[in-house]
């Protein structure tokens, strides 16, 4: 199963090479392989079913999830999130629905990261303030989806600020092993620094 949100005009071969790949090793196994196209299109790239060249076919399943109705979201936990994705006409009734939903569920942690989930796919409909107004977010503040997610734009933010010190430490003349070690930057990463501000001033 693979997950996309545009249309990608290498899906038909990448489908028939990860089904070679597999029937190597496994060739006992049985696949099936589902696309997932999660953001609307009018592109005819998310209707390809199949990859054909001479003397091979090979066929996948594509599901387009904005032609999809709401309540078979509505009926099972886990796909709660993908309910705002649907053909529903009403999104933001649609992410409140699932709000309430997620809220009877009695597990904490299913609810926190469903929830997170939930906020995610919302993201490519509606507009942060709808999320953040429908989705509690002290719920979504444990789970692990979330923590990952912020902690990635942390350690984005620190690698920013540390790059940006670099630079300034280059413009005063200090050495690249002393720079990589106040920064905790790589050398490499200070070096490619140096040649990028050089070619600016170029």
């Amino acid at each position: 199963m693979e997950f996309q949100t545009k249309p990608d005009p290498n899906m038909p071969f990448r489908m028939a090479d990860y089904r070679l790949r597999v029937y190597r090793r496994f060739p006992e196994k049985r696949m099936r392989q589902v696309v997932v196209y999660l953001a609307q299109t009018e592109s005819e790239m998310v209707y390809q079913t199949t990859f054909s060249i001479e003397n091979l076919q090979h066929e996948f399943t594509v599901i387009r999830l904005w032609e999809q109705p709401a309540e078979i979201f509505l009926q099972m936990p886990g796909l709660l999130p993908f309910a705002v994705l649907s053909n529903a006409t009403n999104k933001t009734g649609t992410l409140q629905n699932v709000a309430a939903r997620i809220d009877n569920i009695a597990d904490r942690r299913t609810q926190s990261n469903l929830t997170a989930s939930a906020a995610i796919l919302a993201g490519l409909v509606l507009n942060q303030e709808v999320i953040q107004r429908l989705l509690r977010r002290d719920i979504m503040q444990e789970s692990v989806i979330y923590q990952s997610i912020l902690s990635e734009g942390e350690e984005e933010g620190s690698n920013k600020k540390a790059r940006e010190i670099a630079v300034n430490l280059l413009a005063e003349g200090m050495t690249i092993d002393a720079i990589a070690r106040l920064t905790e930057l790589s050398v490499e990463m200070v070096q490619q620094l140096q040649r990028d501000k050089a070619q600016e001033q170029e």
